[in-house]
């Protein structure tokens, strides 16, 4: 489903956090579309003990898969297992003045409505002389969730939340059948946490992300559904 359209020029001075899940991608998606920008860099942080995104355990190999079919280079920061804010900063900071980074001057996320996410990233990014950009901000989720499918992505919940959603949601494909069953208290996004995706195709690849459902598993209070590169 990936559109035939050419995205714009690299944008040299952006970066986009990019988690591999549908927030991130729709990010991407209004930044080339609407604002007419393609991020020269995606950043992405990784747990290193795991090899896998943070968060929402997917393996290095298809974080790979899907930058190289977004078609800009990725930046892995590598964070451990237990990672304190302070180490986190550090880590982010050391990205930051990498020689990859150094032009940086903006980065975009794709968060949605927590108001004070938006300002831990606008206070870190004003501190090191950056500014902080939010594509998505403030739109309807349900109308979001809606949209992510009409434009022809597709995605898999990868982690769920089984304190805020059933575990047999994870390895659910996102999808109108999934939005019409979510309970009414969970954000059709996942924006509290409920649940993470990984997207594997859509109008921002070359091509459709080959991956298969393995083992669904339990670790640290989630529900992880592992994908497997087919």
């Amino acid at each position: 489903m990936a559109s035939g359209a050419a995205a714009p020029p690299l944008t040299r001075s952006l970066s986009l956090a990019w988690s591999g899940g549908k927030d991130s991608a729709l990010a991407l998606w209004t930044l080339r579309e609407r604002d007419g920008k393609s991020p020269a860099l995606l950043m992405t942080t990784v747990t290193a003990e795991y090899e896998r995104i943070s968060m929402h355990g997917v393996r290095r190999e298809l974080l790979a898969r899907q930058a190289q079919l977004v078609g800009v280079p990725l930046v892995e920061v590598e964070i451990p297992v237990h990672c304190t804010n302070e180490v986190y900063e550090e880590r982010m900071a050391a990205a930051f003045a990498s020689e990859e980074m150094s032009n940086v001057e903006e980065v975009a996320f794709g968060d949605l409505f927590l108001q004070d996410i938006r300002e831990y990233r606008e206070s870190r990014l004003t501190a090191a002389g950056k500014r902080a950009l939010f594509p998505v901000w403030g739109l309807d989720t349900a109308e979001l969730a809606r949209r992510f499918l009409s434009l022809g992505f597709r995605a898999i919940l990868v982690c769920v939340d089984p304190r805020a959603l059933d575990p047999s949601y994870a390895g659910r494909e996102f999808d109108e059948s999934l939005l019409e069953d979510l309970p009414p208290e969970v954000d059709p996004c996942g924006e509290n946490g409920e649940f993470h995706t990984f997207v594997y195709d859509g109008p921002i690849f070359a091509g459709a992300v080959d991956c298969r459902r393995g083992d669904v598993v339990e670790r640290g209070g989630f529900v992880f559904c592992d994908l497997l590169v087919a």
